[in-house]
């Protein structure tokens, strides 16, 4: 005799900690568990959003990861790294995040990027822990530190690389994030990605309230957040010719096994 087990959903990277949800997060967060999706895992960005990260763990029992997010370097310091070192030994987080290398914004520093990237990457080695990186336009480079530092695996966010890339990635225990822009019949290549790579390396994301899928996008583009996740999650049952319910079920196993079982 089959059971009928309810649909549910792990959005692995939402950032309900962002200003853009100060005025309604409560109700963000009963949309989201009234559609099914009852676990987050909220990244921070800066040192100076610590204590709002983990604000949200203790009031809504997310899952939080801890990081300096590259697009900030600028308000990066290096005292920071002590703060941050000094969170992680407080326990109950799951990873080092969001960190990583941003190639696409001219106006950032690379050198910076690169310094508070491989400090952060010492880091999540030194406490055994998986990490969430930023990949924008730069996905060799990171795979070169993450070679060098050889962390224990995590999340490629909002992955848009090339199947080698993919590949590589996953050689190295990472899973692929997937969300919103997979949803725009144009994103050719995220589409053929979400098809071929193996369903047991891809976690669903939105990157609330950034990346709005297709139907928020306006103009003018609407807030995302994680209630859209459900929605996300039927366009890759679509795109993989399979069923919403095998979907929830294997990127929550995934984001168990990317993140929580190594």
């Amino acid at each position: 005799m089959s059971i009928n087990l309810p649909i549910s959903f792990i959005d692995s990277h939402c950032h309900l900690d962002a200003t853009e949800f100060d005025a309604d997060r409560d109700e963000v967060i009963a949309r989201s568990r009234s559609v099914g999706v009852t676990r987050w895992l909220v990244p921070a960005v800066t040192a100076q959003t610590f204590s709002k990260t983990i604000s949200m763990q203790q009031r809504y029992g997310a899952d939080i990861a801890l990081g300096m997010h590259p697009i900030y370097e600028a308000q990066h310091q290096e005292l920071h790294l002590t703060q941050l070192r000094q969170a992680l030994e407080l326990g109950n987080i799951i990873a080092v995040g969001e960190i990583g290398l941003d190639f696409y914004l001219p106006q950032l520093d690379a050198a910076r990027q690169i310094f508070f990237f491989e400090a952060q990457l010492r880091l999540a080695r030194d406490f055994d822990l998986p990490v969430i990186v930023h990949i924008r336009r730069s996905q060799d480079q990171v795979l070169k530190y993450l070679r060098k530092w050889r962390v224990k695996g995590g999340i490629a966010h909002a992955f848009n690389g090339s199947e080698q890339q993919a590949d590589e990635f996953i050689k190295l225990g990472f899973c692929l994030g997937f969300g919103g822009a997979m949803t725009y019949s144009g994103s050719q290549r995220i589409r053929r990605l979400a098809q071929s790579i193996p369903l047991e390396q891809i976690v669903l994301e939105t990157d609330a309230p950034d990346i709005p899928p297709a139907w928020l996008a306006g103009p003018p583009a609407e807030r995302n957040e994680p209630a859209q996740l459900p929605r996300i999650a039927e366009t890759l049952a679509l795109l993989r010719q399979t069923t919403l319910t095998q979907i929830s079920a294997q990127t929550s196993i995934n984001v168990q096994n990317c993140l929580f079982m190594r």
